[in-house]
């Protein structure tokens, strides 16, 4: 979608410290992270929010949780410990509104989230 920041970024117009991309989804480090380890795993397709997913975008999901795994593993926060999170609209703090999943790690976290 035109202007959209992290559609920019799948396709390469913005520079970001990328960690993994295949051809449905891109991963990146957060430009403010929250954890010593954050990442944004992105569909490369643009939808706007998890609510606009549809029946078409299972398997799309199932791999962005598979990548999420094999990244979290890479990075070493699988066997301690790691959250997925997705905001999804303004009142649950997403901010840009392409669908992404955060990944977080690296230290220990409360429940409920702040």
């Amino acid at each position: 979608m035109e202007g959209c920041l992290f559609c920019k970024i799948a396709g390469g117009e913005i520079k970001s410290d990328v960690v993994y991309q295949d051809d449905r989804v891109v991963a990146f480090r957060d430009i403010n992270p929250q954890a010593p380890v954050h990442l944004l795993i992105i569909p490369r397709e643009h939808i706007p929010t998890i609510s606009d997913l549809r029946e078409q975008h299972r398997e799309l999901v199932g791999h962005i949780f598979l990548v999420a795994g094999k990244l979290a593993d890479q990075l070493g926060v699988a066997r301690e410990g790691y959250r997925v999170v997705a905001n999804c609209r303004e009142a649950a703090g997403q901010t840009v509104f392409h669908a992404h999943f955060h990944l977080l790690g690296g230290r220990q976290f409360g429940w409920p989230p702040g």
